[in-house]
């Protein structure tokens, strides 16, 4: 019974202290989401104003530029997928990953090969203990990404789109990340960065409509300027997105693991209490018993 009894106090500890742990994440990341959140809502003005003005560039002109018209035959798709680079997020990365295991097998079933860029070290975990390739990696940062991250990241897919696909480049671009609506809502997302024609959709839903443009230069150098900060822009707005549900999703998935051992505990304390109370009522049982064959001899 003694022995019983120390083992439930060791977990008793374990668990006590497994709780603070969850707590401080917790706290941890209660404390970071407003910040996340604020970067979220200061990113989406610039995003739209781009956006906007690059596809007036697009529709207002009749150009034939490589990145704003849809190619007669994809044959290579790129996907950018975005998890952490830590774990203790619940099943904010695995929704991602699953969200990303769709999209390639929708584009290799009509006859595309896909080329992978992650982001963040659960993505390289899954796609390197699959034996799975990918082209590039960016760790470091996914709970509070840098401009500078998105600007590697669109300088190496643009590159690639602008490459033939004979000398190994891509004719269309996926972005997959985890949307960001409200501290209990996340959900993985999926977009098309390139071509351009999938974002005007997006703009159109807008109730305002698109501004005129007088071009000079000629339209295609405007393109040629403006793409890449398009492209930099909406891969920072979605990294900003992916931060602030990571955060979120951590900080209930805290919430959970610490309401989880504040019952282990109710339990183990409940079973040492059953336990001590066994073996207070033996000791009791072995003293009545001694006395009463005291007294029989």
């Amino acid at each position: 019974m003694g022995a019983q009894i120390r083992v439930y106090r060791q977990k008793i500890a374990s668990t006590t202290a497994m709780r603070k742990i969850f707590k401080a994440m917790e706290l941890i990341a209660a404390s970071r989401i407003g910040k996340a959140r604020s970067r979220v809502a200061a990113s989406q003005p610039y995003a739209n104003a781009i956006t906007r003005a690059v596809s007036a560039v697009a529709s207002q002109s009749e150009i034939d530029h490589p990145l704003t018209t849809e190619p007669e035959q994809i044959r290579r798709a790129a996907v950018l997928v975005m998890t952490s680079d830590r774990g203790l997020a619940g099943s904010y990365s695995a929704s991602v990953l699953k969200q990303a295991q769709s999209l390639t097998e929708l584009l290799r079933g009509e006859g595309k090969e896909v080329r992978h860029y992650l982001v963040g070290r659960k993505a390289q975990a899954y796609f390197d203990f699959r034996n799975l390739p990918y082209q590039r990696v960016w760790t470091g940062g996914t709970d509070a990404p840098a401009f500078e991250t998105a600007r590697e990241i669109g300088v190496a897919v643009l590159d690639d789109f602008n490459t033939a696909y004979e000398d190994g480049g891509v004719d269309e671009i996926h972005v997959v990340y985890t949307r960001f609506k409200s501290m209990v809502t996340q959900e993985p997302a999926v977009i098309r960065l390139l071509p351009l024609e999938v974002v005007e959709a997006e703009v159109a839903n807008e109730s305002e409509l698109l501004p005129l443009y007088e071009y000079e230069p000629e339209p295609a150098q405007v393109l040629d300027a403006l793409l890449p900060r398009y492209i930099e822009s909406r891969i920072f707005a979605a990294l900003l997105q992916a931060a602030a549900s990571e955060l979120a999703a951590r900080q209930r998935a805290m919430k959970s693991a610490g309401d989880n051992a504040n019952e282990l505990i109710k339990k183990y304390t409940r079973l040492r209490n059953n336990a001590r109370q066994a073996e207070i009522t033996q000791e009791l049982t072995e003293i009545v018993g001694g006395a009463d064959a005291l007294a029989a001899s």
